[in-house]
């Protein structure tokens, strides 16, 4: 253990690849908007990431240098100023071109065996990887912010993980958060279901009713991507996810 951390934060302190500087540049928007202290230490957490984590191109795609550091860049954006294991389930980072498909077997209700196919943009598996459409990452400083980030979401998944069970409920820094963590992803999951049900138009996306887990990751792709509108119409939800990510996007 104390060896990788030593490990760890001799890479961290490496200098950052001007390269990979220039990646961020174009592809990264939040980069430079960080403090100069943020961005030596949001730099490390990526030269870690990418040292540990092996990435595999499918279906034809060639994995480069700007698709690794993007995508460890949108995962490195969530562990920010938090002490991290750095995604430990994690083994491998795959990467479509376009969006994939996967087949599903599940239970009908007579207890039939149906099978169906999905298209997903991405997916995390608790031990092993996470899969991801390269055309569904933002790759542009200047796209504009729709609430939807494919990695940030996948990540998510990945911090759910690490108590154990994929419920909506990451491990917590002190055990005083569970109960407004409760409280606030509680009520909005609930409002958000109904919502949902009666078809009305709502901040966050419609996918985060299927069950918490799938909440928090939609929450989080918000609280990142449109703090602003995030924090006027859902103040508990904002508060909290703030106070777990030790981060406040609102904030220049």
């Amino acid at each position: 253990m104390f060896g990788r951390e030593q490990r760890r934060r001799r890479l961290a302190a490496e200098p950052f690849p001007p390269a990979w500087a220039a990646i961020l540049e174009r592809n990264v928007g939040f980069h430079r908007r960080l403090p100069p202290t943020d961005q030596r230490e949001f730099e490390g957490h990526i030269q870690v990431f990418l040292a540990e984590k092996p990435f595999e191109g499918c279906g034809g795609l060639k994995i480069t240098d700007e698709i690794r550091v993007t995508i460890a860049a949108h995962a490195c954006r969530l562990l920010l100023h938090r002490t991290t294991n750095y995604y430990p389930q994690l083994t491998t980072v795959l990467v479509y071109p376009h969006s994939f498909i996967v087949e599903r077997v599940s239970a009908g209700p007579a207890g039939q065996v149906l099978e169906s196919e999905q298209v997903l943009a991405g997916e995390s598996w608790r031990h092993g990887a996470v899969i991801l459409a390269w055309d569904q990452v933002p790759h542009a400083a200047g796209d504009i912010p729709n609430g939807r980030n494919v990695v940030l979401h996948e990540f998510a998944h990945q911090l759910d993980a690490e108590c154990g069970e994929v419920d909506g409920v990451p491990m917590l820094p002190h055990r005083s958060m569970y109960v407004a963590w409760a409280r606030a992803l509680g009520q909005d999951y609930a409002a958000l279901v109904r919502d949902t049900e009666q078809g009305r138009i709502t901040l966050l996306d419609y996918y985060g009713s299927t069950n918490p887990a799938e909440f928090f990751a939609v929450a989080t792709e918000f609280f990142f991507e449109m703090p602003a509108e995030m924090r006027t119409r859902h103040p508990d939800l904002y508060e909290v996810l703030k106070g777990f990510y030790c981060q406040d996007p609102c904030q220049p």
